[in-house]
């Protein structure tokens, strides 16, 4: 099974108003400027994309990573691989929908090491049916928010006719819309470090993480 199920049997809490969700996490990028596989990254002893996995899988319905398997979900590549954010986010909504599900997805990058499942949470029960970009410092985190059925539609045509900026859905959030939310509207349990990324060994100094990755693995995670 290439999609892997929540830990919860398929419900995320709350009210009708408050949507389920699935997730993807992206583990595919080339980590250059790390200098090892980020998403290998040890945060309190764990590699960093099996965190964000286990977080995933507590607060969605189902999940699925897109990258090499890193993440302990089920896992696939996009194509080819390496070709950035938006196409995968498109492989992974497209396995989503291969599986049933066509509702909103949490989408996330695997090198954000103080996420939290409170953000998760806020994400996927943010009511409205929008997209919810959360806005950091005036910077629109599109790899830690909840991207609405419309908004995955949107990103498949983006990429059909060419483009690979994930900016690009801004501006095409398809008829939901898009909110973007700044720290006064967020919960007062999610700080603005949660969204912090290591994209260099200098970001794992300012974060006071060790720059110390996990064994790669042999080979791919095995599929649920």
């Amino acid at each position: 099974m290439l999609v892997s199920m929540g830990a919860d049997e398929g419900t995320t809490g709350g009210g009708d108003d408050r949507p389920k969700v699935a997730g993807i996490v992206l583990t595919g990028g080339q980590s250059r400027r790390m200098g090892f596989d980020k998403a290998l990254l040890e945060v309190g002893g764990t590699p960093s994309a099996v965190r964000i996995g286990r977080l995933l899988r507590q607060v969605t319905v189902a999940a699925v990573e897109v990258g090499p398997g890193r993440s302990g979900l089920g896992a696939l590549h996009e194509d080819p691989p390496g070709s950035g954010p938006l196409v995968a986010l498109v492989a992974g909504a497209s396995a989503l929908r291969a599986s049933g599900y066509e509702g909103p997805v949490l989408v996330v990058a695997c090198d954000l090491p103080g996420l939290t499942g409170r953000v998760l949470t806020m994400l996927a029960t943010w009511p409205g049916p929008a997209s919810v970009v959360p806005v950091v410092a005036g910077q629109p985190q599109l790899l830690c928010a909840r991207w609405s059925p419309g908004a995955l539609a949107s990103a498949a045509a983006l990429v059909a006719s060419g483009e690979r900026a994930m900016r690009s859905l801004l501006a095409a959030p398809g008829p939901e819309g898009v909110e973007l939310p700044g720290p006064d509207r967020w919960e007062p349990e999610v700080d603005e470090r949660a969204f912090a990324d290591a994209d260099t060994p200098d970001d794992l100094d300012r974060l006071g993480i060790a720059r110390r990755p996990r064994p790669e693995p042999s080979g791919e995670a095995a599929l649920p």
